[in-house]
């Protein structure tokens, strides 16, 4: 039986081709459940950009497409289930570094990444907060 797509997943489907409101995704990112692989303790991540990435993925599947590229096949992968609001409101400042979130980036045409900007992450520790006229990052 085939699992129904996660919403966040549809709204990232929307955005790419050229429909939904940019906030209405954000929203959804923010709200949903994110399945986020472990690695070595923590959270998995990259670093692309000067950006540090922490992945995470809509459903199960997603998860597993990205398993298959970076895990033997005879080992589980762990993870961590977060609501996207925590990720980027807690653990994207607590990296010390410019960093925001990659959804499902093991899914052709279905990723979608959420930067370390103003009305994604707190502005603290927004890279663009200076630019908004947010006050300076700190």
């Amino acid at each position: 039986m085939q699992q129904p797509k996660a919403a966040l997943a549809e709204r990232i489907a929307e955005r790419r081709t050229g429909g939904d409101d940019p906030r209405a995704l954000v929203g959804e990112m923010r709200r949903s459940v994110l399945l986020v692989p472990m690695a070595d303790g923590g959270l998995w991540s990259v670093r692309s950009g000067g950006v540090r990435w922490i992945c995470g993925f809509t459903d199960e599947a997603a998860l597993a497409r990205f398993a298959l590229r970076h895990t033997r096949g005879d080992r589980p992968m762990d993870y961590a289930a977060l609501l996207g609001a925590r990720i980027v409101d807690e653990i994207v400042p607590a990296l010390g570094e410019p960093g925001g979130l990659a959804v499902d980036i093991a899914t052709e045409e279905g990723s979608m990444f959420f930067p370390p900007v103003v009305g994604i992450v707190p502005v603290a520790v927004a890279v663009d907060a200076g630019e908004a006229g947010e006050g300076p990052r700190s």
